[in-house]
């Protein structure tokens, strides 16, 4: 996925006033299909989803819920859609798949609950419930009207919110953010909110705030020199807390989003590290998609959140997944 056009996150751009009457087809054509009845799951159906294409922390946010529900000793199972995967119709994701198959994101989900990838949610939702669950998680998903949601939560990324506030292509959004917020039960801010996105959202009695920490291995970098490369939404998301914890950031190698390595630019990575006496670093999200060789040579350091209101949070779950 390319990056973000820089006139997205800019509240002055002709670029973005030009395109203004497609982003208003755009907005209709969703609301039309959003309006669509979807299938009606016999069990609890929670979606994290956002407004904005692009990473938004919604990944890291389901395997937090999944987390917290599982030691509760829920059953749950985690649908999404599996981007970047070549997967047909609905599969359960194994943890020897390939990511090509089924998308990085689904390796990382399967690791922690059932997974299953699919365009159409309903179904992934029928098989899920076959198989067991008594908790459905949506990683994804809020525009998508094939399957009922009990409770939504809407995922902002603190550092560029809701853009320029327009929708696509004359921003970063897939709908208006009065009607998108409107479907949701709850938002969550990852990360201080550097655009007042909140603002945006003055009608909300339930925003909750987290930041992102990272993994415990980041302690064995401290001191070290490091070279960091990522294929995510937003790879200074994972390059600037290495350099606040202590590490050598010596280079960073920024990649689009789900990227496909090549041989060449992996070859290059550790060339590159080994010129520079660096170790090299990468993303979870990032090593599910690097041949077993090479990610043995990479080290992983992961991401979880940190809550602002750990009981406040612990409270909403309970509301979310009602009597499951």
């Amino acid at each position: 996925m390319p990056r973000a056009p820089a006139f997205w996150f800019r509240h002055d751009s002709w670029m973005a006033s030009v395109l203004s009457p497609l982003s208003w087809i755009v907005a209709a054509r969703t609301a039309q299909r959003i309006a669509e009845t979807g299938w009606r799951a016999p069990v609890p159906v929670v979606c994290c989803g956002n407004l904005t294409v692009g990473g938004a922390g919604k990944t890291t946010l389901v395997l937090d819920i999944a987390q917290r529900l599982i030691a509760r000793g829920l059953a749950v199972h985690i649908l999404l859609r599996g981007y970047g995967g070549s997967a047909k119709g609905t599969r359960r994701v194994q943890v020897t798949d390939a990511a090509s198959l089924v998308g990085d994101e689904a390796l990382l989900l399967a690791a922690a609950a059932p997974t299953w990838v699919g365009a159409d949610r309903a179904a992934s939702a029928q098989a899920a419930i076959r198989d067991g669950a008594a908790v459905l998680l949506m990683d994804d998903g809020l525009q998508n009207p094939t399957l009922r949601k009990d409770f939504s939560i809407l995922t902002i990324d603190g550092a560029t919110g809701f853009g320029n506030g327009r929708v696509l292509p004359a921003g970063p959004l897939r709908e208006p953010i009065a009607a998108g917020a409107a479907r949701c039960q709850a938002a969550v801010m990852i990360g201080p909110d550097r655009t007042e996105a909140n603002q945006r959202l003055s009608f909300y009695k339930l925003i909750f705030y987290a930041d992102l920490v990272q993994g415990p291995e980041i302690a064995a970098l401290a001191g070290k020199r490091v070279l960091a490369f990522a294929g995510i939404a937003r790879p200074e998301k994972f390059f600037e807390p290495l350099s606040a914890s202590g590490a050598e950031v010596v280079a960073t190698r920024p990649f689009p989003d789900h990227h496909a390595f090549t041989a060449k630019e992996l070859k290059g990575l550790l060339d590159q590290a080994k010129a520079l006496d660096a170790v090299l670093v990468t993303t979870p999200k990032d090593a599910v998609r690097l041949p077993p060789d090479i990610r043995a040579q990479v080290t992983v350091v992961g991401v979880s959140l940190r809550w602002h209101e750990e009981e406040e949070w612990e409270a909403l779950l309970t509301r979310a997944v009602g009597g499951a």
